[in-house]
């Protein structure tokens, strides 16, 4: 079944990054409203100025870093659009550096916008995509199956988002809310252009040459797009990585139909709500 994105409205976090902007053009062409969220406002309304009037493109300035801030910006786009249908988790940083040199704050940094930034802003999407049935997505890596040196933080981050979505999955499933992670491997934006020239571009992976080349933007996005019509659970570009991706979990479906039933959970996250209710 397609999921008809046309008068959807779709919420992109790090929305003026290469892949952010890249995929609120893309949407913008299948008939989604877009609130673009972002650090850096100006550039977020530029973006929006681009892809039409207020009534289709809206901007607002977010920190993925804090709870509050996404609250607020989803807050607003509620006020602006009326509804929100699909979220995508798509801030995210990046570098590279050996154990040895890794210091403590760049591991947290990485792990508070990559992974915590994906948790923030999924908790501040629930009222909004409860109300719709909707749909999450996760922007994580082929870091989070194939863990290269050098990368640990980032690897860890990545990984980690994969783990709560499908956690997060089973959880929200009686509300009728899909969440999907996509994993594309290397393709060209500004910030794959900044390690070009680091000595994990150049050693680990040969410098993107052979299994490492790159893909295009423009594939990407294409699985992007088609993963979200399609509310897919994982997306993988290019699509021959799937059987890499896919393998790890070949039997977390049978796990989770045996293991958890629908109606526990749902019993389950009720009780948990009201006890939190009831220690306030």
């Amino acid at each position: 079944m397609t999921y008809d994105l046309n008068n959807k409205v779709v919420l992109i976090t790090g929305s003026t990054g290469g892949l952010g902007r890249a995929a609120a053009t893309a949407l913008r062409a299948r008939g989604a409203r877009l609130a673009l969220l972002d650090l850096d406002l100006a550039a977020a309304q530029d973006q929006a100025r681009a892809l039409g009037e207020p009534d289709v493109a809206f901007a607002w300035q977010t920190n993925v870093c804090s709870l509050e801030s996404l609250e607020e910006g989803f807050a607003a786009v509620e006020r602006h659009f009326g509804r929100i249908d699909v979220v995508i988790a798509n801030a995210g940083i990046g570098n590279t550096a050996p154990l040895e040199t890794l210091t403590e704050s760049a591991f947290e940094r990485t792990i508070d916008v990559n992974l915590n930034g994906v948790f923030r802003t999924f908790k501040a999407a629930l009222p909004h995509v409860k109300a719709t049935q909707g749909y999450l997505l996760a922007v994580s890596s082929m870091a989070a199956f194939v863990n290269a040196p050098l990368n640990s933080h980032y690897a860890a981050s990545k990984a980690g988002v994969l783990a709560m979505c499908n956690s997060l999955r089973v959880e929200l499933k009686h509300q009728g809310i899909d969440i999907g992670t996509i994993h594309p491997t290397f393709f060209k934006t500004p910030m794959m252009d900044a390690l070009m020239d680091s000595h994990c571009s150049n050693l680990v992976f040969n410098r993107y040459q052979g299994i490492w080349k790159f893909v295009e933007l423009e594939d990407v996005v294409n699985k992007l797009v088609d993963g979200i019509a399609k509310r897919r659970k994982l997306i993988t570009a290019p699509s021959q990585l799937a059987l890499i991706a896919r393998a790890p979990g070949l039997l977390r479906p049978l796990v989770e139909l045996i293991g958890f039933n629908k109606q526990r959970v749902k019993q389950a996250v009720q009780l948990s709500i009201e006890d939190a209710g009831n220690k306030k």
